[in-house]
């Protein structure tokens, strides 16, 4: 599922990268973040959205590691980031989609305001297709869920297509855990 997840997502000009676990994916971020010179003296911001995998760790460690880096989820930290981080919830394998439950405005914001979205996605939640995450989504837990098929863009200014006009020009998928071979970890 993996293979046609890729194939699809790369199709609409998204990176993807597989990794093995939770430690895989974390350091595969790290060295994302590294390149793109997130740093307090180069100016250069990162903002990452709370969730399962970062619950777990000590970000106050991986912050001091990456000056730049901040948990703290603010619109302005949000804008002023070069790279946003968030985890997903499923992936699409026939459209190279992935799916987020964006109820917290922090994920939307992580999503949405930076140039570059990081998307951290566990291998076994790549799913066929839309109708098998449908059944997966409750309304009344979920009201507002994202769908991201690779970066922003429109065609509508005179059908000239425009990469990054209503949100990331960039979109980097990481797939880890089960099942994921570490066998990528170049950003």
């Amino acid at each position: 599922m993996f293979e046609a997840f890729r194939a699809r997502a790369e199709a609409v000009s998204a990176e993807v990268h597989r990794v093995g676990g939770s430690a895989e994916a974390l350091a595969f971020v790290a060295e994302v973040l590294a390149k793109e010179g997130v740093a307090a003296q180069a100016g250069a911001r990162a903002v990452w959205a709370p969730g399962p995998l970062v619950a777990g760790i000590d970000r106050d460690a991986l912050a001091a590691r990456i000056p730049g880096l901040t948990f703290d989820v603010t619109r302005e930290a949000a804008a002023e980031s070069r790279v946003g981080v968030s985890e997903m919830d499923w992936g699409l394998a026939d459209t190279g989609t992935v799916v987020q439950d964006a109820t917290d405005p922090a994920l939307r914001l992580v999503s949405t305001l930076p140039e570059i979205h990081v998307a951290l996605l566990p291998s076994d939640r790549i799913l066929p297709s839309l109708g098998d995450v449908l059944p997966r989504l409750d309304p009344r837990t979920a009201p507002y869920v994202a769908f991201v098929t690779g970066p922003s863009r429109t065609a509508d200014i005179e059908r000239v297509l425009t990469i990054g006009a209503h949100g990331p020009s960039r979109l980097v998928v990481v797939v880890h855990g089960a099942g994921a071979a570490p066998a990528e970890v170049t950003p």
